[in-house]
């Protein structure tokens, strides 16, 4: 999964999750378009358009507190005010938006300006269904906090950095006091979390509500680097540390206490979104968002079914390869607990980890044209968060290992993890997409679940070809990973639509991957608190290798992998029926082009 948000980029991570994965659907069946559009002059429906898209994001911005600095949209200097009145005045915005875009003839367009319709509605009627349901009553979830992602990953090298991050940590309080009064009118009618993904998440704030060297934000703007000259460092470091202890310490301090005394006993003790008023409906409108297209969950569930069948052959063909004689529980039980499986130290899982990222850099010439210049570090998972979080996250500028407690931490699972995560995954994906051919801003910051982790399952995939498994337990580690994505169709289905409890989806993700079980519980409450989301893997992943299949097929032996993925990635994030009209307009121009 990206370190990523949909509404904006940097900020909006810090608000509801459900908002910072700002995906919907569009109509099933979008004529085939191309990326980009053509030397014509615009028609009036183009005009129209761009006028609407172009006011919508200024509106936007302004609204979730972004600016334009050095040519990129980041936070500003104050954090968006999220009290009711304003979802409700965004909610009413969106749908004027929306009724404007419908009075558009999407005939009318040119090619590239149909794609951009299209992105461009799944992206408004995303944000404007989820306000509409109110999830900002319940403004996190087990894996993604509110009150987290104001502390930089890696101190800022620059003065205006700093000084924009000092004006939003002045903001946290106020923010924090409407994150309070949101989950109280949640708690009101029913809205919540479910309490069993959320048992000791109140821990990730201890850490912040102290006043010695133990508070991350201390250790922060300690190290404030030497390219912010003197005496603007000694000034920028003691404003920060006094804003901590007089500001921070104590609206993280309120916060922790309302969240343990008033907010966890009372949030719901069901856990299937159906369980939510007219909770049905709502499952379905998430599924809607993540799958980017109308897919019952029923037939989701079937395919989950059959994918976890085919994939269990794969991994005890495998299993045999690797020469193990026991039972296929017994080949898990020995993977978890085998020594020579597991990293000592921290170090050692993120030089392993730098290990399989160089090596991938050697085979990229192979697999793609287009490469980026922009480049990602490989960091350790922030200490306050990590016991909560998954193994590794991918972005931009870095990508996150986990380091805590190595035990659960398998290094032949390293990797596919590795691939999705960093490149020709997550990382190498925003890093093509920053300096992608101009196209409108908004196309440049939405991210379509289904295509951004559908391209990371399937970048996994990929390396089988790249030689990045080396041993077969690696490549037990990737399948293990494949049917780690394929069992969130069935267990996300089976939680939300089916009733399972959370103890029949722990043992059903553990009895069927080497996962350790700590990342199973992890994974599970993750699925319980955001329902959908844990579609849009499989899904976007099956869609791509059905497309590639497509091309192999058509092409014959002309197919050449490098112009099929630079094209799947120039594109940018898009719906999946986008998706799949651009590689079949591809594929069509690919044939007349080499046509004899």
């Amino acid at each position: 999964m990206p370190l990523r948000s949909t509404l904006s980029i940097a900020a909006l991570i810090a608000l509801a999750p459900q908002l910072a994965g700002a995906q919907a659907a569009i109509p099933q069946s979008p004529a085939p378009v191309a990326a980009h559009a053509g030397a014509d002059a615009p028609t009036a429906a183009d005009l129209a358009l761009r006028a609407l898209y172009e006011r919508e994001w200024a509106w936007r911005q302004q609204e979730f507190a972004q600016e334009k600095i050095d040519g990129r949209w980041q936070a500003s200097s104050r954090l968006p005010s999220v009290a009711a009145e304003d979802w409700e005045r965004r909610v009413a915005y969106w749908t004027q938006v929306l009724a404007e875009l419908d009075a558009i003839d999407v005939a009318q367009l040119s090619p590239g300006e149909r794609v951009n319709a299209a992105v461009f509605r799944a992206m408004v009627e995303a944000d404007h269904a989820s306000t509409e349901w109110r999830t900002w009553e319940a403004p996190f979830n087990s894996d993604s906090f509110f009150w987290g992602y104001f502390n930089p990953s890696q101190p800022y090298a620059r003065e205006g950095e700093w000084e924009r991050l000092l004006g939003r940590l002045r903001d946290v309080p106020t923010y924090f006091d409407q994150q309070i009064a949101n989950m109280e009118r949640g708690l009101d009618r029913g809205w919540s979390v479910p309490r069993a993904s959320i048992e000791g998440r109140d821990r990730t704030l201890e850490p912040y509500t102290r006043t010695d060297a133990g508070n991350p934000f201390l250790v922060t703007f300690d190290a404030i680097p030497a390219s912010v000259p003197e005496p603007r460092r000694s000034q920028l470091r003691e404003e920060g540390r006094r804003l901590v202890l007089e500001r921070l310490v104590p609206a993280y301090t309120k916060l922790l206490a309302f969240l343990r005394e008033d907010y966890l006993p009372r949030t719901r003790t069901t856990i299937a979104a159906s369980d939510l008023p007219d909770g049905r409906a709502f499952y379905r409108s998430q599924v809607r968002e993540y799958v980017t297209r109308d897919m019952d969950p029923r037939e989701i569930h079937a395919v989950g079914l059959a994918e976890v069948e085919r994939i269990s052959a794969e991994m005890r063909e495998v299993m045999a390869r690797a020469g193990f004689e026991g039972s296929f529980e017994e080949f898990l039980q020995f993977l978890r607990t085998d020594p020579r499986f597991y990293a000592r130290t921290p170090r050692e899982l993120l030089a392993s980890a730098a290990y399989v990222a160089k090596k991938v850099d050697g085979q990229l010439k192979h697999a793609f044209n287009t490469l980026p210049r922009y480049r990602f570090t490989i960091i350790p998972v922030p200490d306050d968060i990590a016991p909560i979080y998954t193994s590794g996250r991918g972005g931009l500028d870095a990508c996150l290992f986990n380091t805590y407690d190595l035990p659960s931490r398998p290094l032949y699972n390293l990797p596919a993890l590795v691939v999705h995560e960093c490149a020709p995954g997550h990382s190498f994906q925003a890093a093509l997409a920053l300096e992608a051919p101009a196209r409108p801003d908004f196309r440049q910051q939405t991210y379509f679940s289904g295509y951004g982790e559908g391209w990371g399952l399937y970048t996994e995939w990929l390396g089988t070809s790249m030689g990045i498994y080396e041993t077969p337990y690696e490549d037990f580690g990737r399948l293990t990973f494949e049917m780690w994505r394929a069992a969130r169709l069935v267990i996300d289905t089976g939680l939300h639509e089916y009733g399972w409890s959370r103890e029949q989806a722990i043992d059903y993700l553990a009895s069927h991957t080497a996962l350790a079980r700590h990342d199973v519980e992890t994974e599970v409450d993750r699925y319980i608190s955001w329902p959908g989301q844990a579609l849009s893997y499989y899904l976007g992943y099956r869609t791509l290798r059905e497309l590639r299949a497509e091309a192999e097929r058509e092409l014959g032996t002309r197919f050449d992998q490098r112009p099929f993925h630079d094209m799947v990635l120039a594109l940018g994030s898009v719906p999946l029926p986008v998706l799949e009209a651009e590689v079949r307009a591809f594929i069509a121009a690919q044939k007349a082009a080499l046509a004899p």
